[in-house]
């Protein structure tokens, strides 16, 4: 039997082999220089980065849905915003059932409306009010917007366009909870702080653990953004956090332990 960490181990490696093909059949088919190469591979993950892994792992209670880009500017109209796809879990299944059995109806509404709003800014784009209620959970917009009230009074904030509308502040929101994170407070404490979910805050630090793994292996950045699934900008400014500051020094080692062990896997 192979194990998952043995499932990655190929993965990983089949993902390598695939880029050097790529890159020998552009330098000797289309007589490129290895930085032409490496520059056309960067913008093929770019365009097909959704229809390369989205269509076989999607998990039962899963869509594929097309969402606002959270690199649009914000003064740009909806008609004319640049869409991202993304996954989304609808129904997740016996973990809904507990929360339905213990919170009712509504709970589980406004359980899933946290969710996928997390789920779509931590893969580069950002919900609307119209998106959730009339495409994605079938409810009344007036009913959506009790429901971010009542999450909004709890110290939830959503991650939705009407919430969130530049690259700014949304790098900014993310930053700030990694870089708690990397000064040693803990996830519960980050969570109140920057009023924000636990699952959000968990989400946010474990694709940053990912992306240093990632940037200390030497991909380049394309390649990083399309693997962990956010936007270029966010891989770039994880890294300069990663260099920039000042890390607690039990972060320092959860993230060496966290770097040997993937080398080991590997």
């Amino acid at each position: 039997m192979i194990n998952n960490s043995s499932l990655h181990k190929w993965d990983r490696l089949k993902q390598k082999q695939l880029d050097e093909l790529f890159s020998r059949k552009l330098q000797v088919g289309l007589n490129c220089s290895p930085f032409e190469a490496a520059a056309i591979k960067n913008l093929v993950y770019e365009v097909y980065q959704p229809f390369f892994d989205n269509s076989y792992s999607l998990q039962p209670g899963q869509i594929m849905f097309q969402a606002v880009s959270v690199e649009n500017h914000p003064g740009q109209k909806l008609s004319d915003c640049s869409l991202t796809s993304v996954v989304l879990t609808l129904d997740a299944s016996q973990h809904d059932l507990q929360v339905r059995e213990k919170q009712g109806v509504i709970g589980l509404r406004r359980h899933r409306l946290q969710r996928i709003c997390t789920e779509a800014f931590q893969q580069g784009a950002l919900l609307t009010i119209e998106d959730i209620a009339n495409r994605l959970l079938n409810c009344g917009e007036r009913t959506l917007s009790r429901d971010i009230k009542a999450l909004k009074d709890q110290g939830v904030i959503l991650e939705l366009r009407s919430t969130i509308k530049d690259i700014g502040r949304s790098l900014t929101h993310r930053k700030l909870i990694v870089s708690h994170w990397l000064k040693g407070m803990e996830y519960a404490d980050i969570s109140r702080t920057t009023h924000h979910s636990l699952l959000s805050v968990q989400i946010y630090v474990d694709k940053f653990k990912r992306v240093i793994w990632l940037a200390n292996q030497h991909y380049e950045f394309p390649t990083i953004a399309f693997l962990v699934k956010i936007s270029i900008s966010l891989v770039q400014e994880y890294y300069r956090l990663y260099q920039d500051l000042s890390i607690a020094p039990h972060r320092r080692k959860e993230l060496n332990e966290t770097t040997k062990k993937n080398s080991f896997q590997q």
